[in-house]
């Protein structure tokens, strides 16, 4: 009777494991540095900025950028000078747990805002400004922003001004089962 019920304790576990879903990570690995488009989809997200410029004429566009320290690549909005434009991230269906890592000029402030399907504002987490480097060589830090809520469907990151910028390395979120 005792392994009986160990046995199935065990097979619940491992039903109730399978079902919940898995966080997926989107790194922007197969991008090319340097080159602005208007938008960027891997794994069924699409990133692109949340509006249309409005000092420029051209065309909205996100870039990569390298981090330096490593190989990766970070997404950031490639308008020099309408910083003041979100980087917006659309995902395919909804999701509860969006975090980003993120690198940015010195003293750069950052706001994550996550909004559900009728775009009504449902998380938000901010810091005033990115961390610094600790000495002159030392690689520019990264850092995390996490926002949580019953039904994202879109992020949006903010906080450079003009001649800064805010880089995200990694996006990763866990989509709701069965959504």
């Amino acid at each position: 009777m005792r392994v009986r019920s160990w046995l199935l304790l065990l097979i619940t576990a491992v039903v109730a494991s399978a079902a919940e879903p898995k966080e997926i990570v989107v790194d922007f690995e197969t991008a090319e540095i340097g080159k602005p488009v208007p938008t960027w989809t891997e794994k069924s997200v699409v990133f692109s900025l949340a509006s249309a410029p409005v000092h420029s004429k051209a065309a909205g566009r996100v870039m990569f950028f390298p981090y330096l320290p490593t190989e990766r690549k970070g997404i950031l909005n490639a308008m020099a000078i309408e910083q003041a434009i979100p980087l917006q991230a659309r995902f395919p269906g909804p999701v509860t747990t969006v975090t980003l890592v993120l690198w940015g000029s010195t003293g750069c402030p950052a706001k994550l805002q996550a909004f559900d399907k009728d775009d009504r504002l449902v998380a938000e987490v901010s810091v005033p400004a990115v961390p610094g480097r600790t000495a002159p060589g030392d690689p520019v830090p990264q850092f995390e922003l996490t926002v949580r809520a019953a039904e994202i469907m879109v992020i949006r990151l903010s906080g450079p001004r003009d001649g800064e910028y805010l880089a995200v390395d990694e996006l990763r979120f866990v989509p709701i089962a069965g959504k």
